[in-house]
């Protein structure tokens, strides 16, 4: 660390990224554009390490790049934001995206051990078959084939 500054490089290792990482966060407007030393070299602010651990743990979380440029906008203007863009409100429709993917995984586990237990070896065959598990019917006509076996 230099006493103005991190390099790129310094960063990049300090918060866990790579350099090419920092480039595309600043294009995207997640990371100010940092001064630069004379000999041209980006430098950084030290609390830059901390934007970026919270832009990754956000990512984590299941937010996308967008979302988190939208919550760091929100957190840089508190005094006037909307009462929806903060993160209480995001990390409720989060937690309700979240749910329901949890939701159509439970389904996606339940056809695949009933595949599984059924014995389900070759898909064209299944496909044909009323008694299969797999969706194949449903997806193409759109009727459910559990009240056909």
């Amino acid at each position: 660390m230099t006493g103005s500054g991190l390099r790129s490089g310094e960063l990049a290792d300090a918060a866990g990224v790579n350099q090419q990482t920092l480039r595309y966060y600043e294009r995207r407007g997640l990371l100010a554009a940092p001064q630069r030393t004379p000999g041209g070299h980006r430098l950084y602010p030290a609390e830059t390490v901390t934007l970026l651990r919270v832009i990754k743990a956000a990512q984590r979380l299941g937010f996308t790049l967008n979302e988190v440029a939208d919550l760091l906008d929100a957190s840089r203007h508190r005094h006037d934001r909307r009462p929806d863009a903060g993160l209480p409100a995001r990390a409720r429709d989060k937690l309700a995206e979240v749910e329901q993917k949890l939701a159509d995984l439970a389904v996606i586990r339940d056809t695949l051990r009933a595949a599984i237990t059924a014995g389900c070896d070759d898909l064209v065959a299944c496909a044909g078959n009323a008694c299969c598990p797999l969706p194949f019917a449903e997806l193409a006509e759109g009727n459910d084939r559990a009240d056909h076996c």
